[in-house]
C-alpha cells in the first residue's frame, strides 16, 4: 500500500498530521506492506530566499493585529502540536522563506527522504533555523547520511525542480488546494491534519479494498488442478 503526502516543510499542521499518521501507523497491523512517498508543496512560492522577517510579523502583518495577535493565535497550534509530542515554542520565530530548495533536497535525497523530511521539520519548528540557507540544509542533509558535497552540488544547481513542479501539479490535479495532503492509492485521499482515528480509519478502509481474496469454506467439491482432472 503506497501513502503520498503533500506537504511543506514550514507548514505546521504537516508535522502535526506527520505524527498522527505515525500514530495510525504503529497501530496499523500490515505496517511492513505500507510505503510512504513524500510530495512537494509550497504554501508560498513567493516567499523569500533570502528571509526579511519571522512568521510572527508575516502573519500579523498578513492578518493584521501585529505580531502579539499572530503569536497568540500560533499558541493554540502549539497546544495542538504538544499533544503529539512536538515543542512548538519557538515557532514563532521562524523565518518566513521560500522552501523551493528544500524541497529539490529532498527528492535527492532518494530512500532517505523520510529522515530528511523529519529533520528539515524539526529544525524549522523546534529549532527555528532557516530553511533556506544552503549551510544549514547541506548539514541537515549530512545527518540523515548523505554526502556533503552532493546536497551542495543539488542546492548550487536547479536540479529536482521537475520534480518539485511534477508534484504541485498532481496536487492541482487531485483538487488539492492546502496541506497536508493524503492519498492512498491513488484511490483515496484525506485533507489536513486528521484525528489519529480518522487515519486509522482511511488505513483500514484501503488495505480491505487491495486484500487479495478471501475464500469461503463450502466443503469438499470436486475441481480440475492443472493438467490432472478426475473425471
Amino acid at each position: 500500500m503506497r501513502i503520498e503526502i503533500w506537504s511543506d516543510v514550514v507548514c505546521p499542521w504537516c508535522y502535526i498530521g506527520k505524527r498522527r499518521l505515525e500514530e495510525a501507523l504503529a497501530g496499523f497491523e500490515h505496517r511492513d506492506q505500507v510505503e510512504v512517498v513524500w510530495r512537494s508543496f509550497q504554501l508560498d512560492p513567493s516567499a523569500p530566499t533570502v528571509p526579511t522577517e519571522n512568521v510572527a510579523d508575516m502573519i500579523g502583518r498578513k492578518y493584521g493585529g501585529g505580531p502579539d495577535a499572530a503569536r497568540q493565535m500560533m499558541s493554540q497550534v502549539q497546544q495542538v502540536a504538544s499533544e503529539v509530542g512536538l515543542d512548538f515554542t519557538r515557532h514563532a520565530d521562524g523565518l518566513h522563506l521560500n522552501t523551493v530548495d528544500a524541497h529539490r533536497l529532498l527528492h535527492a535525497a532518494g530512500d532517505r527522504r523520510g529522515d530528511l523530511k523529519e529533520a528539515m521539520l524539526n529544525a524549522y519548528f523546534v529549532e527555528a533555523r532557516n530553511l533556506a540557507d544552503h549551510d544549514v540544509l547541506t548539514e541537515l542533509a549530512v545527518s540523515v547520511g548523505l554526502d556533503a558535497d552532493e546536497a551542495r552540488a543539488v542546492l548550487s544547481s536547479d536540479a529536482h525542480r521537475a520534480e518539485v513542479d511534477a508534484d504541485a501539479a498532481q496536487a492541482q490535479a487531485y483538487g488539492a488546494t492546502g496541506v497536508p495532503f493524503f492519498v492512498v492509492d491513488a484511490t483515496y485521499g484525506v485533507s489536513g491534519a486528521q484525528p489519529t482515528e480518522v487515519f486509522a480509519q482511511l488505513l483500514d478502509q484501503a488495505w480491505a479494498a487491495r486484500s487479495p481474496l478471501t475464500m469461503v469454506s463450502a466443503g469438499a467439491a470436486p475441481g480440475c488442478d492443472g493438467d490432472e482432472c478426475a473425471i
